[in-house]
């Protein structure tokens, strides 16, 4: 699969929900969202038929995403059911890890090889602030432990930077790397209909946590972990683990983007904001081909995305992160 750009897209990010058990400040109201009604939501066997039919024509690699994908109740069925897809080489899942300790031990046999777990801080009373729900921080740690007994691996850590609330824990995140084998990433916040106060004001550039960084210890470049997408990877002498930053709005990095997502609704999507995308689902029950609908997605897909900041200009009217993917 070749976009208009030559780019080569062998990457969706499947997201199974827009339900999430947080809140997190950067990624959706307090209130929720008016969430999709249950006969809207791809079936699983409907999500393992779309991947079935991109393998053939170049998908390689498939990430799970909600909301948050482990309250869709027995996510590893759809995790076996991608995994026995023979052109399929790579299953992870992005997670806020409060439900992975259940879960873990079905989603490792099922198949998924890699997690990317959501933590915004160190400190417990500052996860629970920033999730908006008391009592996550005990339950993702205790997450991210069962992470590493299944030999999850690479296990990345991502954490969005926010001015005022997390930013003076970026050395301390960094350092952890020295002595464990993870991937700590730092995000850029982005701008949705939910956040526009918070993206405006408390807006911390990658540019600055690198600069901070080197002024503790050697920063080298690395080509970093599988699956390292986006991310631009460094590592302290020595060091375990690796350092990333993602610069969504210092640093576009669309011109290497190999993805497009499907949301929990059926939308093929080949960008996380605008407002593309086309209509699988109705497609696939109606009993029509879908493969020309990819091709034409795959076609019109955008150079890059307009995001600017503390405006819902170029999201394409995105209220939360949860809606898409993430």
């Amino acid at each position: 699969m070749i976009d208009q750009f030559g780019r080569k897209i062998e990457y969706l990010r499947i997201s199974v929900t827009d339900k999430c058990n947080l809140r997190c400040v950067y990624c959706m109201p307090m209130e929720g969202l008016d969430w999709l009604k249950r006969q809207s939501i791809l079936s699983f066997e409907e999500i393992a038929d779309i991947v079935r039919t991109m393998a053939p024509i170049g998908l390689r690699k498939v990430r799970f995403t909600g909301g948050e994908p482990l309250v869709r109740k027995d996510l590893w069925r759809l995790v076996e059911m991608v995994a026995q897809i023979p052109e399929i080489e790579d299953i992870s899942l992005s997670t806020n890890a409060v439900l992975l300790a259940e879960q873990g031990h079905k989603l490792r046999d099922a198949g998924i090889n890699r997690v990317n777990i959501s933590l915004d801080s160190l400190k417990a009373d500052r996860v629970d602030a920033i999730s908006r729900r008391p009592g996550s921080f005990d339950r993702i740690m205790h997450g991210i432990e069962v992470a590493q007994e299944l030999d999850f691996h690479p296990i990345k850590i991502n954490v969005v930077v926010i001015g005022g609330q997390n930013d003076d824990e970026i050395e301390d995140f960094a350092l952890m790397t020295k002595d464990k084998p993870w991937s700590v990433r730092f995000i850029e916040l982005m701008p949705t209909g939910s956040n526009l106060d918070l993206s405006a004001k408390n807006f911390v550039s990658c540019q600055e946590v690198l600069s901070r960084l080197r002024a503790i210890s050697e920063l080298h470049p690395v080509t970093g972990p599988i699956g390292n997408g986006p991310a631009t990877y460094f590592k302290f002498p020595d060091a375990k683990g690796t350092v990333g930053v993602i610069t969504p709005m210092s640093h576009n990095f669309c011109d290497k983007c190999n993805r497009m997502r499907l949301t929990a609704d059926g939308q093929l999507r080949p960008c996380l904001f605008g407002d593309i995308q086309t209509n699988l689902r109705d497609a696939m029950r109606e009993g029509r081909d879908i493969v020309p609908l990819i091709e034409e997605t795959l076609r019109i897909k955008p150079e890059k995305h307009h995001l600017i900041q503390g405006s819902m200009e170029g999201s394409g009217g995105l209220v939360a992160l949860s809606q898409t993917g993430g």
